[in-house]
């Protein structure tokens, strides 16, 4: 899931280790709903900010939601260097942080900040992205969810033709697992095998390093060229985020080939100024205000007591956990029973782009609507 966005799906548990002090438990609601929050210092490791998602969105409301019961935020960026996410960890321990929200760079290899966490007695949230580790609390949106909604609606618009499947990076297990599942929900897998769809990159697709729009763009230019030169129609894109999806829109122009139907997720300005233009044809929307607010009500209840049953997050209705507010099991492609609590996404084509401006979304109706004219998909909406 951002992945630049990533992007996504789950699994968690819990690190029930001793906590940051603090005098009363904080409430469910954002901000913490008046319950103190003294003495607890959350630490958030992000993994990169090149994404526009993590500064517009999931930062400023786990700060908001920490800093208003009274306690105290503190981050570092990896700048997508594993390497340094294992120092930030150190330095943010360092700096007095008495849970963790850690967005992974790869999650193969975060084992040692994981370590040192628990050597501390600090408890860990595994933010948007799986850390299959009993210990972690995983908090996300539907990843495989967001997989079926981007799958769902792309084969509805183009039920049969040749398809091209442009993933994440290799080391997300969004990209390689979750996502790709949701697209099997919803009969990708089948109509291949039934030969309704070809897949022109193959069944595996195309893996984009670090989630990069450019290497996106150069992936994507190179499938083109092969589809020219074998006489071969591109009819589909799966995409599995926003900044890939922004890659594949990019190639698609600088070579004059049309816009066939695009999937992204995320939610971010330019992609759904592609879904009102036409470029970019779904783009399934996080709504990442209420992620972060629901990592940072959790963090405090962290603070405060280490009992996972006791955390309870309130969200906006239409994003809540199908399995209620509070954590819940969830076996990870590797057999682990962890911890979760998982929103809902929202699957937004061009009549459906009022919704997102009608939520206080960061993208602006400006942005949203930029350029576009009569005729154009998001024409209704822009009005």
């Amino acid at each position: 899931m951002h992945i630049r966005r990533l992007a996504a799906v789950v699994g968690t548990a819990a690190v029930v280790f001793a906590a940051c002090s603090s005098s009363a438990t904080p409430s469910a609601a954002g901000g913490g709903g008046g319950a103190t929050g003294a003495g607890c210092t959350v630490g958030v490791s992000w993994n990169n900010f090149q994404q526009p998602r993590w500064a517009a969105t999931d930062k400023p409301n786990i700060q908001k939601v920490v800093e208003d019961a009274g306690g105290k935020y503190i981050d570092k960026d990896a700048n997508l260097s594993t390497e340094q996410q294992l120092t930030d960890v150190d330095t943010l321990i360092s700096q007095g942080a008495k849970v963790l929200i850690l967005l992974a760079q790869d999650t193969t290899v975060v084992g040692p900040a994981l370590a040192k966490a628990k050597a501390a007695n600090i408890p860990v949230i595994a933010y948007d992205r799986l850390i299959e580790d009993p210990s972690v609390l995983y908090i996300t949106f539907d990843n495989v969810g967001v997989g079926k909604a981007e799958a769902d609606a792309i084969i509805a618009k183009v039920p049969k033709g040749n398809y091209v499947l442009i993933k994440g990076d290799p080391g997300d297990p969004n990209a390689k697992t979750f996502l790709p599942q949701g697209w099997d929900q919803a009969g990708l897998k089948d109509k291949v095998a039934s030969g309704d769809i070809k897949l022109l990159n193959g069944p595996d697709g195309t893996f984009t390093d670090a989630w990069k729009t450019e290497k996106a763009q150069s992936n994507m230019e190179a499938i083109i060229d092969k589809a020219v030169s074998d006489g071969t129609k591109i009819e589909a894109v799966l995409a599995e985020n926003d900044s890939t999806a922004l890659g594949v829109a990019a190639a698609l122009a600088g070579k004059n080939y049309g816009f066939p139907p695009l999937s992204g997720q995320d939610g971010d300005p330019a992609n759904l100024n592609n879904v009102a233009l036409g470029k970019q044809y779904v783009d399934i929307w996080k709504n990442s205000n209420e992620l972060g607010k629901a990592a940072g009500q959790a963090a405090l209840s962290l603070c405060s007591s280490p009992d996972f049953s006791k955390i309870a997050v309130n969200v906006d209705p239409s994003v809540a956990p199908k399995a209620g507010n509070s954590p819940a099991d969830f076996t990870t492609p590797g057999g682990k029973t962890v911890k979760s609590i998982i929103l809902q996404p929202t699957p937004i084509t061009a009549d459906k782009l009022g919704d997102v401006m009608a939520k206080g979304w960061y993208a602006t109706k400006d942005q949203i609507c930029k350029g576009v004219k009569a005729g154009d998909p998001g024409e209704a909406a822009c009005k």
